[in-house]
């Protein structure tokens, strides 16, 4: 039976082609990217141990021997900060067989402020389940008409992968669904990121099993949506990490001028507050 931190070690050397390091072909092979000669040399451990992390036989390799990984498959910062936490949670083997308690769903007083001096701009607060916490007046405004605020407790992750409305609502769906897949890895707790993915698989289907499990950090360019009056709005994303509380601020800026002058039309016909949900 593997584990993440194996999964994600082997997709990634099976994309790696030998030439992006420096290495040469050695031929025809069955399966592609990177051998485990290549990878286990550059890393500096033997093939056996390679193959015994990559098949979650070693739950519990080093640091030094995961930061050689990390080297020796030329990973951007990103990607070496998802390989030290999957890691972390390899070796942690979780076997909780009851519910864990869910994420505080309270905001900081201070995070709270903070949301309502971006008014009326588009931000929101979230967790990396994609629990919807809080948001302001502008994020109502795009997001409004399609369906993502519609439960009582709002969640991202599920209603990309499983309302058909979000195919529409995200102009570039699959990737919006790589990101939502990938967050579940850094959720609250690895426990809580259990639970959602075991609740989701049945209802979502291989569209989301397969991300979950593919390790591709995404790389979260401009956001593309198709607002139900008609018009598309390009947006790009800065996001605050509230590390202590397991929670992230989002704050939405337009892409182009076309963007802000749609977001200025939407906002002369509508008006709103910040609604912080408990």
């Amino acid at each position: 039976m593997g584990t993440p931190l194996g999964d994600f070690v082997r997709a990634k050397r099976d994309s790696t082609q030998p030439a992006t390091l420096g290495l040469p072909e050695r031929g025809r092979r069955r399966s592609p990217g990177l051998r485990r000669l290549d990878l286990a040399a550059r890393a500096g451990i033997s093939v056996e141990y390679l193959t015994r992390i990559e098949q979650g036989r070693d739950r519990n390799p080093s640091v030094s021997v995961v930061n050689a990984l990390a080297d020796a498959l030329s990973l951007d910062a990103a990607e070496r900060t998802h390989l030290r936490y999957l890691a972390k949670i390899t070796g942690g083997a979780c076997t909780a067989h009851t519910r864990p308690a869910p994420p505080r769903r309270d905001v900081r007083p201070s995070l709270l402020q903070t949301l309502r001096l971006l008014e009326p701009g588009i931000a929101v607060v979230t967790n990396r389940l994609g629990d919807i916490l809080a948001r302001t007046s502008g994020y109502e405004l795009v997001t409004g008409g399609t369906g993502l605020l519609d439960a009582e407790n709002p969640n991202l992750t599920r209603y990309v992968f499983t309302d058909p409305r979000a195919r529409t609502f995200f102009a570039d769906w699959d990737e919006v669904a790589d990101e939502q897949a990938f967050d579940l890895w850094l959720g609250p707790s690895a426990e809580n990121s259990e639970w959602l993915s075991t609740e989701l698989a049945p209802v979502a289907g291989p569209e989301f099993t397969r991300r979950l499990n593919r390790h591709v950090v995404p790389q979260r360019g401009v956001l593309r949506l198709n607002h139900p009056t008609g018009r598309e709005l390009r947006l790009t994303r800065e996001t605050l990490d509230a590390s202590a509380d397991a929670q992230q601020l989002v704050v939405y800026l337009p892409a182009d001028d076309e963007t802000a002058q749609a977001l200025a039309g939407l906002r002369a016909h509508t008006r709103g507050r910040l609604r912080a949900i408990s």
